[in-house]
């Protein structure tokens, strides 16, 4: 199929320019089928509409700040952690996102926790949910810079409005004043309107040692805790599995 300078320039006004890239093969294949007009110009539509959900679903996986390796089907099930599956394979069914539900994933270090999270990062984004996905300390200092430049209100609205937003490795330390109040400031907001997926290594009933403020604390997790989807992973760090692994090969 010869494609005129004509055609390039009227597909570009269009702003359609990204049928060229497979227009020819699409015209052998419509002569081959013996496509209609019609049948052809249906044809090259829907593949436009397929690249422009696929340009979205790229868009919207970089401003997610997600691990673009970390998804369900890299997940390493044959290493030997303990998790309940069946409740891992419900999750990825979002229904906790559609009824605003919180995820709480706890486990030691390294054992997939982060993986997990980004799995339901990517799958929420392909659902065509907004997603952000930032680490603990990532998230507070965010929200300590935004106080000093006066954009705490603009932050803060950054982090309410994502339908799931993943909170990794949290408890690392305990919470400031700032930090924990900032937390319940963005927590508060969220509740029954979004949901949160956090990952840490403490288990759950060790956060309340995080905060100075015991009543804040409560407020916060008993919203947190709420209708949450609680995943415990045990077992070695995968770190640890593969260093020792790669010191017996060098052995040999």
């Amino acid at each position: 199929m010869e494609i005129t300078t004509e055609l390039k320039q009227t597909l570009k006004k269009l702003r359609l320019s990204g049928i060229l890239m497979t227009l020819p093969e699409r015209g052998s294949y419509a002569r081959a089928q013996k496509l209609s007009y019609g049948e052809f110009l249906e044809l090259i539509l829907n593949d436009e509409i397929e690249r422009r959900q696929q340009g979205r679903i790229v868009r919207k996986m970089k401003s997610a700040l997600l691990d673009q390796d970390q998804t369900l089907e890299q997940f390493d099930w044959e290493v030997p952690i303990t998790v309940d599956r069946d409740k891992v394979k419900d999750l990825f069914g979002l229904g906790f996102a559609d009824r605003h539900e919180n995820v709480i994933i706890c486990g030691p270090v390294g054992v997939g926790k982060t993986h997990l999270a980004n799995a339901l990062g990517h799958s929420a984004v392909r659902r065509g949910l907004n997603v952000l996905m930032l680490r603990s300390p990532v998230l507070f200092k965010r929200l300590h810079q935004s106080r000093a430049d006066h954009s705490f209100g603009k932050e803060l609205i950054q982090l309410i409005h994502p339908d799931v937003l993943i909170i990794d490795d949290f408890g690392l330390q305990r919470l400031t004043t700032t930090e924990a109040q900032d937390l319940y400031e963005v927590m508060i907001e969220r509740y029954q309107r979004a949901s949160t997926v956090m990952t840490s290594s403490r288990p759950l009933e060790e956060w309340m040692e995080l905060f100075d403020d015991p009543l804040l604390a409560n407020s916060l997790l008993d919203r947190l805790a709420h209708n949450a989807h609680q995943i415990f992973i045990e077992g070695e760090s995968y770190r640890k599995r593969t260093g020792r692994t790669k010191k017996t090969t060098e052995k040999h």
